[in-house]
């Protein structure tokens, strides 16, 4: 069983090898052999970019069943900011909550109460400077593990607070069980998630070893029956307890406006991010204290598992901001030490390890670079691998061979031809 989890997963009999989702992989985690793609685990960030482009539907995103509640004998459901961006003519949150009690959870906890407490944990840590700036958000998880693979040197950049998916669950199953008397075993925390890295990062987390959350349903799986709840309402509880700051959350630019201040940048759209983190690295970005960065385009209102446009979701975003107060959440005593993360964000060497042993390792690298340089460098993934540097890597590892390409079969094929033409 591989020590990775994922989310994201491959019909391979929908699957017809196209070669888009490979082309698109911000980690060059895909790889077509045999006429079908295949997920490279160890370097997959879950983003959905492979779900988002696939033109057959061959990939796509497992996640809790809603039935999967009638386990636990108290539920609380925890919706993402995004989930309201997805309703028309919209006019409280209130709504949406009182819809998902009807659709069979016991209680409700909004994310965006606990990113209005993230959003003054991260404020305050600045005000104390002590943080590494500048500051990577720590709110997608894509991008924290992009970071991880791809940027190592940036990890300690990253925020070392709880994203507020985690916040939320640890709140709401405190409160539950204070509520009911009931033990935590017995409590059923449920995110409402836009996107599959957020169902990753509950079962495989970055910063802790379990997470207080049990499971992740997806928006659109849920969102029939809460659409159906909502339009048979006899009544609206007051249950929000959420300001704009916290539903900001769902688009981009959203928590970098929490900060109150304007040393901060907000990028979405992981080839976006990518640029970012370069700059980053090559240290081309300067006088910014907060950095928000967020893989799917307009931020959690683009994730994959979302119903609705994107663009149209943050349009009804920012019109169902007009009606909050700014904010209603604010920490208490040493709430913000309990957020901070339990453990260090660190890169997985296995991951892009050729051998364990060095002087074997340094052999394959050199023998990759002489390979890398006989390629035609115009990365069309006509061989299976994103790149020709990619498919060099595979060539050493022994994962492909060098007539894969097809400008260097087509030259033996021509060789061939030639000694039998001169026979």
């Amino acid at each position: 069983m591989s020590k990775y989890f994922h989310s994201v997963e491959l019909d391979a009999d929908r699957c017809c090898g196209c070669t888009n989702c490979l082309k698109r992989c911000p980690t060059e985690a895909i790889r077509v052999h045999n006429g079908k793609a295949k997920i490279l685990t160890e370097r997959c960030i879950d983003c959905g970019e492979c779900i988002r482009i696939c033109p057959h539907h061959a990939k796509n995103a497992t996640a809790t069943k809603p039935e999967e509640i009638e386990n636990y004998k108290y539920t609380v459901a925890i919706p993402a900011p995004s989930l309201f961006g997805q309703f028309k003519n919209l006019d409280s949150i209130d709504i949406v909550l009182t819809g998902l009690k009807k659709v069979g959870f016991d209680d409700v906890f909004e994310v965006s109460r606990a990113a209005e407490l993230v959003s003054e944990a991260t404020r305050k840590l600045i005000k104390e400077d002590r943080l590494n700036k500048p500051i990577i958000s720590s709110a997608c998880p894509a991008v924290v593990r992009l970071i991880k693979i791809r940027f190592p040197e940036l990890c300690n950049n990253v925020m070392p607070l709880f994203a507020p998916i985690e916040v939320a669950a640890r709140i709401a199953k405190r409160e539950a069980a204070e509520k009911t008397g009931l033990p935590r075993e017995d409590i059923g925390v449920f995110f409402i998630t836009p996107c599959p890295a957020k169902v990753t990062e509950i079962h495989s987390p970055n910063y802790t070893e379990k997470s207080a959350c049990d499971g992740a349903i997806a928006i659109s799986k849920i969102y029939p029956a809460l659409t159906h709840a909502m339009d048979h309402l006899t009544e609206v509880e007051p249950l929000g307890n959420s300001g704009l700051m916290g539903i900001g959350w769902a688009t981009s630019g959203g928590e970098s406006a929490a900060m109150l201040g304007d040393k901060y940048l907000a990028a979405d759209g992981i080839e976006n991010v990518i640029r970012v983190l370069e700059e980053l690295e090559d240290e081309h970005i300067r006088g910014v204290d907060f950095i928000e960065l967020n893989a799917c385009s307009g931020g959690c209102v683009g994730g994959v598992l979302n119903v609705e446009n994107p663009y149209v979701a943050q349009a009804r975003i920012q019109n169902l901001r007009k009606f909050l107060p700014v904010s209603l959440n604010h920490l208490e005593d040493g709430e913000l030490e309990r957020m901070l993360w339990e453990n260090e964000l660190t890169y997985d060497a296995d991951i892009f390890r050729l051998d364990k042993d060095i002087s074997k390792a340094m052999d394959m690298m050199s023998q990759m670079e002489r390979i890398a340089s006989g390629l035609p460098g115009l990365d069309c993934g006509s061989c299976g691998a994103p790149t020709c540097r990619a498919l060099a890597e595979d060539i050493v590892r022994g994962k492909a061979k060098e007539t894969d390409c097809i400008f260097k079969l087509k030259a033996r094929i021509q060789n061939v031809y030639d000694q039998l033409s001169n026979i």
